[in-house]
């Protein structure tokens, strides 16, 4: 336990890192929203802006919203790891490789097409700043967050990742309401603004190209190692 405590704290710095030196390269970011935002009218994808205007009616709607977008993406992420590497441990690693490649493959995606998201964007509101629930903050520079990393949305691939990965391992007839988790998270990103439907659409286009490292062959028996074998006896 203690060993994957060190190496995803460690894979978390070198993300950090990799973020930062991304942030130093901002210059093109509304360029490419603009352009972003061309190609969705191109390929007819439904209005952002449009969808937050008719959410901003309900305000509780979009408090909800913020707060899932806040609360629920990393530390439901980090459960979901320490649940798998406790009572799934053949499956754990699998999923923990699929995450490092997934997050990866975003970083090059950060670095090399840096990306302002769409609150900061005419037409759209910043629902964070708007009820006092934003983590980012009024300066667009300022925080250890880049805020000019949003393509592709890594909260929409973990949440799909760990979604599938808990549908696999699990045998419960409930094990299909993890797909609310990604579908729920796809649309707080875009009603709060903090990414396009494109941002979403890359994230699961780089998780399909994961995904040998979780489908190899006895993934599924990880839903049964914990019955016949000791959790602790089986982490090395």
């Amino acid at each position: 336990m203690v060993r994957e405590a060190v190496l995803l704290a460690t894979l978390f710095l070198v993300y950090s890192a990799g973020r930062q030196i991304a942030a130093k390269h901002t210059g093109s970011a509304f360029g490419h929203a603009d352009e972003v935002l061309s190609l969705q009218r191109w390929l007819h994808l439904p209005d952002e802006a449009a969808i937050q205007q008719h959410a901003l009616q309900v305000p509780q709607l979009v408090e909800g919203a913020n707060l899932y977008y806040a609360s629920v993406h990393a530390p439901l992420t980090a459960v979901v790891l320490l649940w798998l590497s406790i009572w799934r441990p053949t499956a754990y690693p699998r999923v923990r490789w699929t995450m490092v490649s997934l997050t990866g493959l975003a970083l090059i995606g950060h670095i090399a097409y840096p990306l302002a998201p769409p609150r900061m964007m005419p037409g759209f509101v910043d629902t964070g700043l708007r009820f006092g629930q934003s983590v980012y903050g009024p300066d667009h520079s300022d925080g250890v967050a880049n805020q000019f990393a949003a393509m592709p949305s890594l909260h929409v691939g973990w949440a799909a990742l760990i979604a599938l990965a808990m549908i696999l391992v699990t045998r419960t007839k409930w094990r299909w309401l993890w797909l609310l988790h990604p579908i729920i998270t796809f649309g707080v990103v875009v009603v709060t603004a903090n990414h396009y439907w494109l941002d979403g659409l890359v994230a699961l286009a780089l998780l399909a190209v994961s995904l040998p490292l979780l489908l190899r062959p006895g993934v599924r028996s990880g839903r049964s190692a914990v019955n016949s074998v000791s959790p602790l006896a089986s982490v090395k």
